[in-house]
């Protein structure tokens, strides 16, 4: 028996949200009013009859998440993030793709109240939101108590059929279907139309059997048009269903109400005047008026602010009796929520001396990861199956695995993503969203770049995800070119907002760490050897942790070498045969551009000063070196399969041609004034 109530404001408040996104759409002349007009009843039932928020504190805590995972769709979240009376105005949605307004094409979390997540490639979003929904399960785990269900809100996700063709989403849906998370449910508007037209043209599989095989619960609304009672009662099942992730397979017309519905017309451009003329009249709005909200609506939706208010007011009532009976854990998840860490963790982090044994700095992380991770119970992470090579598990910790499975609990911090890189950095975004996460994720380095989307939403989002990345270089030696990262430092050192490291020593690993952990709205990608590293004379977490700095200082240099990660070792030896030649070499160890380039001008100069030519060092393409370095060595191209000792060989990166290389430099500056290239007219 259906559990809908009928009020007499649902038609209207269907078709204020229908003609709004046409309207918002209109105005801009550009934008999606297709899946806004075909979501508008599923967007009205969850929002008036299940979501859980408070408009006016967008950021409580215990909130229903939601996602729009077809972010081109935003007009529709726009426009309810309005109704509902979240910090949006009836003129900010007349701004809609309008330079610095707070309606821009893609919804973008952080500068529109009321917005998650960012989205707009396609899929990310269902990857997110399985994010937000292992956040929730492993929180719930970790801190509610008998009578203090503290943590127990939902997930929802909207997502198209775009969303679904795009291999991100099969990655997340496989894993989440893994971890039988019942929290999530996610409704496809299925509308059969993509941008090329019918998805007849490309997209014929069956979602249902798709789904089912992932281990979810599918549903069918076969009228999302109109029948509110169903899609009401789908998303009631949804959530009674505890151990499975639901999809509701939703069947709409897109730009339903307009003369172009149900066709890809509809997808992407305005409407027409003249159907613009013919749709608010059939649905019973003035023709010639446009914005136009009646008071019914407002006021029907006024109800979803005055829930979320009570609701919050009754968490926080129940937070306050859980700080009473379990003070230690309530001030934890407390501090976890501002996004403080605790008090003197940092003194953790291993501190190593120049005569210590050599290790990969891959050892070394996971040497950090250890001593630390006791101290922040925020950390939670994982490899794409590749934990016995990243070394990222450390020994107490537990998997976090549905406790049906006997592999872990929700409790655990361990998150075993199987080979599914893209879809990890995807949900990994979604854990930093949900709050109280810190989460790292691991691969080889070759393979964050099966990942670049998600790494580049990190960054543009702010999101503090940690990639361990190993195996950085030609020294992992006999896996060769495939598995050889050439490019991948550059393409993500050219990322706005990537902290790139590439520590030479078991100091700049810990300093690596240490500024990560740090950044609250930063990603890192730590690069880490496999190949053993000395430890440096002359380094320190103190000094590694500005980005860049001088390991061995000499006056009146000939040369500077500068380098990063394995290849300072190298930069080292270098620079005693020169100094023994008569040539005086300084070396410069830069492990992370983007926290050297954050230094302030006067230090920069003292690292990279003008007198005498510099040259860059590292086993990769020297693309973008020039910003630091006169002249560049490194790869001219792909790596090769081999013995690393040998690959380095044929490439020249030894310390005696590095030396010969550095006596050109010196020879062929010899008698120039030699300008720092720091120096510019400008900086962007």
């Amino acid at each position: 028996m259906s559990s809908f109530v009928p009020n007499q404001s649902d038609d209207i408040a269907v078709a204020t949200i229908r003609t709004l996104s046409v309207d918002v759409v209109g105005k801009a002349n550009s934008g999606h009013p297709g899946a806004p007009m075909g979501l508008a009843p599923a967007a009205h039932v969850l929002f008036s009859r299940f979501l859980n928020a408070n408009p006016k504190n967008s950021k409580w805590f215990n909130r229903d998440r939601f996602v729009l995972s077809n972010g081109h769709a935003c007009a529709l979240q726009y426009v309810l993030l309005h109704l509902l009376g979240y910090k949006l105005s009836l003129d900010d949605l007349k701004a809609f793709r309008q330079l610095d307004s707070l309606t821009p094409g893609h919804p973008e979390a952080g500068h529109t109240d009321g917005i998650e997540v960012t989205t707009g490639p396609l899929g990310q979003g269902f990857a997110n939101g399985v994010g937000l929904a292992i956040a929730q399960a492993h929180l719930a785990a970790v801190y509610n108590r008998d009578g203090f269900n503290l943590i127990n809100n939902f997930t929802y996700v909207f997502c198209g059929d775009g969303c679904l063709m795009e291999g991100v989403a099969s990655e997340a849906a496989s894993l989440a279907g893994h971890l039988q998370l019942g929290n999530l449910v996610v409704i496809y508007d299925d509308n059969h139309i993509s941008i090329d037209g019918d998805t007849a043209v490309a997209f014929t599989e069956n979602v249902e059997q798709r789904f089912l095989s992932y281990g979810w619960q599918v549903l069918h609304v076969t009228d999302g048009d109109h029948d509110l009672a169903s899609i009401s009662n789908a998303i009631a099942e949804a959530r009674k269903e505890t151990s499975k992730p639901t999809i509701v397979c939703l069947r709409t017309t897109i730009g339903y109400g307009s003369k172009a519905q149900g066709t890809h017309g509809v997808h992407g451009s305005p409407l027409k005047a003249d159907d613009i003329v013919a749709l608010k009249s059939k649905f019973g709005f003035a023709p010639d008026q446009t914005f136009q909200v009646p008071q019914a609506t407002y006021d029907f939706y006024a109800e979803f602010g005055k829930r979320g208010a009570a609701l919050e007011a009754e968490w926080n009532s129940l937070l306050a009796a859980y700080g009473q009976k379990y003070p230690n854990e309530h001030a934890e998840l407390t501090r976890r929520i501002a996004g403080e860490l605790p008090q003197n963790w940092e003194k953790a982090l291993p501190v190593y001396k120049a005569t210590d044994a050599a290790q990969a700095s891959r050892k070394l992380s996971e040497i950090v990861l250890t001593a630390i991770i006791p101290h922040l119970p925020e950390l939670v992470g994982g490899s794409a199956d590749l934990t016995g090579s990243n070394l990222t598990k450390v020994k107490s910790s537990v998997d976090f695995q549905h406790p049906s499975t006997g592999l872990g609990t929700y409790a655990g911090t361990y998150i075993r993503y199987g080979v599914r890189e893209h879809g990890m950095g995807a949900i990994a975004n979604g854990l930093h969203a949900y709050g109280g996460i810190i989460p790292f994720v691991a691969t080889f380095l070759n393979f964050v770049s099966y990942a670049s989307g998600a790494v580049r939403l990190s960054a543009l989002s702010g999101h503090q995800v940690i990639w361990v990345a190993t195996h950085d270089s030609i020294g992992l030696g006999e896996d060769g070119p495939t598995h050889q990262p050439v490019e991948t430092a550059i393409a993500l050192r050219a990322t706005p907002n990537v902290a790139f490291w590439r520590p030479a020593d078991g100091n700049e690993t810990s300093a690596a760490y240490l500024v990560a952990l740090k950044s609250k709205k930063t990603p890192s990608v730590l690069s880490l050897s496999r190949q053993n590293l000395p430890n440096l004379e002359g380094s320190s977490i103190e000094h590694a942790a500005r980005g860049g700095y001088v390991l061995q200082e000499v006056a009146n240099e000939d040369l500077t070498i500068v380098s990063s990660g394995s290849e300072v070792s190298i930069a080292v030896e270098a620079a005693a045969k020169l100094n023994a030649q008569g040539v005086k070499t300084r070396v410069v160890s830069l492990p992370c551009w983007l926290t050297f380039d954050q230094q302030d001008e006067e230090y920069r100069l003292s690292v990279l000063r003008s007198g005498a030519p510099i040259l860059s060092l590292e086993a990769a393409s020297t693309a973008g070196w020039q910003k630091y370095s006169h002249e560049q060595f490194g790869l001219p191209a792909w790596g090769a399969s081999g013995p690393y000792q040998k690959v380095y060989e044929k490439f020249g990166i030894t310390a005696s041609n590095i030396a010969s290389v550095g006596k050109k430099v010196v020879d062929f500056y010899k008698g120039k004034p030699v300008v720092s290239p720091l120096v510019k007219a400008f900086h962007l």
